[in-house]
């Protein structure tokens, strides 16, 4: 617990350092959380993937809160989901509950009187129930059939009241099961497009190529190159790829870095003979219309990074790179 004795008028470097001890504390909650992770989170990751219902979050006050943010989480990334309130689901929201549900009780001390009282008649609906909590052997752990334990060595609040790194810690605990069932869902950008088509994720999803694709400085050379220029070529061009066009400037042909690689493995690379003798023919290409969450699932699907971007007559127009298509690389959509 950090002491309470900064005065009420403390200057902004005593500020900024309890915000930074604030911080410490918390991070030192997660990691608490981290090293203690065991096969009770598979066991509950498990359960809820192979769940055919919803996953019901539910819990009081802070965790409540923290909660309703999880069950927003869970259904915006491939797990349906939704917040249940115990009080209200004491009186009737419980009909909105299915045998096949899963149940993540939320409560740091295990002993909220709300929530406590309404587990037995949720699991006498035939849902299963996955605690997170700071104390397992609590009144709430034995109510549960999977117990996560998000116990943190202090709370960041002076008086050592106020939720502070254990709703941060009971948060990063439900955003860890959250990725993992991304993990085994394959959930893809294409699936986050179908539940965001608002979000910027989504309203770049929907370009055109045209409007991503990058058309200046090129990394092309003529399939008659020899190997020890494509070799030059491909460093300078920082994207690990190089695009072959012939005399009327078709794609030809394309040299990734993974191209080089097996090369050199197989004995391959003569630094004085063709490019082509080493390089991917007829490569996949993008067209002009294409979008950018139809190209994303054809770079996923042959695990492609960089793609040229051709005419209808396969004329070399642009590229565009994996980062390019979700805003990390040069082209970003900030201001559209």
């Amino acid at each position: 617990m950090i002491a309470p004795n900064a005065p009420a008028t403390a200057g902004s470097e005593d500020l900024l350092s309890l915000a930074r001890d604030v911080l410490a504390v918390e991070m030192e909650g997660i990691a608490a959380v981290r090293a203690r992770l065991d096969s009770a989170f598979t066991r509950a990751l498990f359960l809820i993937a192979a769940c055919k219902g919803r996953v019901v979050v539910t819990g009081v006050g802070k965790s409540g809160l923290v909660g309703r943010k999880l069950a927003a989480t869970f259904s915006s990334t491939g797990t349906p989901s939704f917040f249940l309130h115990p009080v209200e689901g004491a009186h009737g929201d419980l009909g909105s509950l299915r045998g096949d549900d899963v149940i993540l009780a939320l409560s740091n001390s295990g002993e909220t009187p709300e929530l406590n009282a309404v587990l037995p008649a949720m699991r006498g609906l035939g849902a299963a129930v996955v605690a997170l909590t700071g104390r397992p052997h609590s009144t709430l752990g034995s109510l549960s059939d999977i117990v996560l334990n998000s116990a943190v060595p202090r709370e960041a609040c002076p008086h050592g009241l106020a939720p502070t790194a254990s709703t941060t810690a009971a948060l990063a605990l439900g955003d860890a099961l959250a990725v993992c069932l991304m993990r085994l869902k394959a959930f893809t950008e294409k699936d986050f497009l179908r539940f965001h088509p608002g979000g910027s994720l989504g309203q770049r999803l929907r370009l055109d190529v045209r409007e991503v694709m990058r058309t200046e400085e090129l990394p092309f050379l003529p399939q008659d190159a020899v190997q020890v220029q494509a070799l030059a070529s491909l460093d300078r061009g920082g994207l690990g790829a190089l695009v072959l066009v012939d005399e009327q400037g078709h794609v030809s042909g394309i040299l990734t870095d993974g191209d080089v690689r097996r090369a050199v493995c197989r004995d391959l690379l003569r630094p004085e003979e063709p490019v082509s003798a080493i390089m991917t023919r007829s490569p996949r290409c993008g067209r002009l219309g294409d979008t950018v969450a139809q190209l994303l699932d054809l770079m996923e699907q042959k695990a492609i990074t960089v793609l040229p971007v051709v005419d209808e007559d396969n004329r070399l127009l642009g590229v565009v790179h994996m980062h390019d298509l979700l805003g990390k690389g040069s082209i970003s959509i900030a201001g559209r």
